[in-house]
């Protein structure tokens, strides 16, 4: 597929964001129990007047709205990681979840769980924090076994990725062992899902994707060099192992937000920056803002297809994107072998 150079920039992003705005209202409206457009409206306002009353005006304002905004953020934040791992690793495989930083935010968020009660963890911090920290860990760990005489092989990053984020997936299996009492929820959030979305959740990793998202957005020239390679980026000015740990632990900060509510999700990392890709080229200045757009309407939209196939029963929104995405990661290997 060639990429588009006859788009412009400017008319794609205002397109994603007005899917996402459609997304989001479809969101609200469709599930078990569907919502009329007026209903929404009306329940909307009574609620910014500070007078919400009635079952539609709960299930709008304190059932679908939370969510549906959870994913958005949690979307964006997915997509936002993946598209600096991409630009930094040169590879278009790259992927919270495939390189294992989802795994490894998962295995601290759940050592979190364990530790701590769960409201204290909520309340407190403990469970974004200890997401960070693993995901931080783990990308620093796969990219120090990726690499040969100071280059990362594209192999090599994906075997070392795949093989940490099984035995990660083992830990936090482990971990499970002395969480009996909460191991069907624990088991339904390694799966991915939404279904305990809240406006404390939102408010607990709201912050983490706003600061992430305000630092990515402020060092596209920087992304775009390293396109070039470590030589020619230090060449044109960039400290490339400073940046490197820079962007590392923005991403890792993105993708922790991301499993600390909602537990490991993959593929949106994959498909929407390489997606966006395709459309605008590779010039961050852009792809950026339409990869955090393109992140938040895509999982709004999985996470409504979870909601709505089986209902009243729901299926892990993991599940949606896994089956999507899968497909997406062996026609990018099945591509990139015939070009090579």
């Amino acid at each position: 597929m060639t990429i588009r150079r006859d788009i412009r920039p400017g008319t794609v992003i205002a397109a994603l964001g007005l899917a996402l705005l459609g997304a989001l209202l479809a969101g609200i409206a469709f599930g078990a129990v569907p919502v009329a457009p007026g209903d929404i409206v009306g329940a909307l306002s009574r609620a910014l007047a500070g007078r919400s009353t009635g079952m539609i005006d709960t299930l709008v304002t304190q059932v679908r709205l939370p969510r549906v905004v959870l994913a958005a953020i949690v979307g964006a934040a997915l997509a936002g990681a993946g598209a600096i791992y991409q630009a930094l690793f040169r590879n278009p495989l790259a992927d919270p979840y495939i390189l294992g930083v989802s795994s490894g935010a998962g295995l601290g968020a759940m050592i979190a769980l364990t530790l701590t009660a769960q409201t204290t963890a909520v309340r407190y911090g403990a469970v974004p924090a200890a997401a960070f920290a693993g995901a931080l860990l783990t990308m620093l760990l796969v990219t120090r076994l990726a690499a040969w005489r100071g280059r990362l092989d594209t192999a090599s990053l994906l075997l070392a990725g795949v093989a940490i984020s099984y035995t990660l997936a083992a830990l936090t299996s482990f971990l499970m062992v002395f969480a009996r009492e909460q191991m069907a929820a624990v088991v339904f959030w390694m799966m991915g899902g939404l279904s305990a979305a809240s406006w404390p959740y939102v408010a607990m990793i709201a912050p983490m994707f706003a600061v992430g998202a305000v630092l990515a957005m402020a060092f596209p020239r920087e992304l775009n060099l390293m396109l070039l390679g470590d030589e020619r980026a230090g060449h044109l000015g960039v400290d490339v192992k400073r940046f490197k740990l820079y962007a590392l632990a923005v991403a890792s900060l993105l993708t922790a937000a991301a499993v600390a509510v909602a537990g490991l999700i993959g593929f949106v990392g994959l498909m929407v920056p390489h997606g966006v890709r395709l459309l605008l080229g590779p010039d961050h200045r852009a792809l950026l803002p339409a990869s955090l757009l393109g992140g938040a309407t895509v999982l709004v939209l999985a996470d409504l297809i979870a909601r709505v196939v089986l209902a009243p029963v729901e299926i892990p929104v993991g599940i949606v994107t896994a089956l999507i995405g899968g497909p997406f990661f062996v026609w990018l290997l099945v591509s990139g072998g015939r070009s090579r």
